[in-house]
């Protein structure tokens, strides 16, 4: 069985230094520009004031199974505008994918978000597999972002 465990702000310094680890080893980010973006205080900061908000707070989240954390994700819910909750980054553990393990993250993201509000879900992929990840779990194309990067859809 999989849980979540939402992320402190004060323990938010231990989730970028994952993070930054899964945009590199998983070849999200490669461009040393982006690295130096995604390890620096000016994302973090900007995520830790969007996590302090009152309303449309951003969540960091692990996955835990068996007491251990196998993965991680980032994303908030606009309650106040339409309940779209936007995935800005999902992942399992390198050691701990395979088995379904990220199909069960998801639907266990699911079900905790929707509780708290959420109606549907969005997110941004590029990469094949992770495409192909996204649209086995009923995702669709819907068209691209400001910065002509694939959004997908779930309702």
């Amino acid at each position: 069985m999989i849980t979540i465990r939402e992320i402190p702000l004060c323990e938010s310094d231990a989730f970028f230094d994952l993070h930054i680890g899964y945009l590199t080893d998983d070849g999200i980010i490669s461009d040393e520009e982006d690295i130096e973006y995604f390890s620096g205080d000016e994302y973090r900061d900007i995520i830790r004031q969007h996590m302090a908000r009152d309303i449309d707070r951003h969540h960091l989240v692990y996955f835990i199974r068996d007491g251990e954390k196998i993965g991680a994700c980032s994303y908030c819910t606009y309650i106040s505008e339409d309940g779209q909750c936007f995935i800005l980054d999902f992942w399992v553990f390198k050691d701990k994918r395979g088995g379904g393990t990220g199909h069960e993250c998801f639907r266990e993201l699911e079900k905790y978000t929707r509780e708290s509000g959420a109606e549907y879900y969005r997110l941004n992929s590029t990469k094949e597999d992770s495409v192909r990840f996204w649209k086995d779990l009923g995702f669709v194309y819907d068209g691209t972002d400001e910065y002509d990067m694939p959004l997908y859809i779930k309702r």
